[in-house]
C-alpha cells in the first residue's frame, strides 16, 4: 500500500518514501518486523527489503558482500563521510574504515552504516597492521606528487581503497601506507574534487573491473 504525497503548501505536494501499513493477512517468515508492518516501512531500502527488519537485511546482505572496502582519514571530523559510507553500501563492501577519531558525522549517511561493517583505527598504522593481517592490498585516491591515473590502473580484486579528508587530503603516512595512489583525471580549474565525489568514482572503477557487467 503506497503512502500518498504529503503537502506541503497550497498545491504543492512531495512524495513520501517507502510504503504504508501491510494489508492482513501478513506475509510469514522470520525477516519481517511486526512494527513495521503494522506501522508502514518509510526506509530508503530496495522494494525486495521492504518490511524486512534491520538484522535481516544485514544477515542477506552479508551473503553476496564484495570484496571491496573503504577507509577513510578522520582527524577533524569531515562531513564528507557519512556520504562516503552511503555509497559504501550501494556497492555491498565487505567493511568500512575510520581512521583516527572514533566519532564521525553520520548525518550523510542517512543510516546506511547500519547495514555495514564499520571498524575503527585509531591510527594509520594499526590500519595498516589489520590490513597486512588480512592479506589486503591499500589502494590510495588522491592527487599527489606520487599518484598514478585511475584510468589505467589495474585493481586487486580484494582491496582497500583508503581516502583522505575534505580540503587536507590524504596525509603523508597515510599515502606511505599505500601500494599505489590513484588519481582521478580532472579538467576543470579546481584542484581537487570533493571527497565523496572522489569516493563514489572510485568505488565504480572498481566494480567496472571486478562485478558483472
Amino acid at each position: 500500500m503506497s503512502i500518498p504525497p504529503a503537502e506541503i503548501g497550497p498545491g504543492e505536494f512531495y512524495p513520501v518514501v517507502g510504503v504504508g501499513p501491510h494489508p492482513k493477512p501478513w506475509p510469514t517468515g522470520d525477516q519481517y518486523d511486526p512494527e513495521l508492518l503494522e506501522n508502514g516501512d518509510r526506509r530508503n531500502v530496495l522494494d525486495k527489503y521492504r518490511y524486512w527488519s534491520v538484522a535481516a537485511i544485514v544477515a542477506d546482505l552479508n551473503t553476496k558482500r564484495h570484496p571491496l572496502r573503504v577507509a577513510i582519514e578522520n582527524w577533524q571530523h569531515d562531513l564528507n563521510i557519512g556520504s562516503i559510507v552511503r555509497t559504501a553500501n550501494a556497492f555491498n563492501v565487505s567493511s568500512v574504515h575510520i581512521v583516527g577519531k572514533r566519532d564521525w558525522n553520520r548525518r550523510g549517511a542517512m543510516v546506511t552504516d547500519k547495514y555495514l561493517t564499520v571498524i575503527h583505527h585509531p591510527t594509520v598504522s594499526d590500519f595498516k597492521a589489520w590490513c597486512d593481517e588480512h592479506k589486503i592490498a591499500i589502494i590510495g585516491i588522491d592527487n599527489v606528487d606520487v599518484s598514478t591515473p585511475i584510468e589505467s590502473a589495474d585493481f586487486p580484486r580484494e582491496c582497500v581503497l583508503f581516502l583522505g579528508q575534505e580540503g587536507a587530503g590524504m596525509s603523508e603516512e597515510a599515502v606511505a601506507v599505500c601500494e599505489q595512489v590513484l588519481a582521478i583525471s580532472q579538467y576543470g580549474s579546481t584542484r581537487s574534487m570533493n571527497a565523496s565525489a572522489a569516493g563514489a568514482i572510485a568505488m565504480y572503477a572498481w566494480a567496472m573491473q571486478h562485478l558483472p557487467k
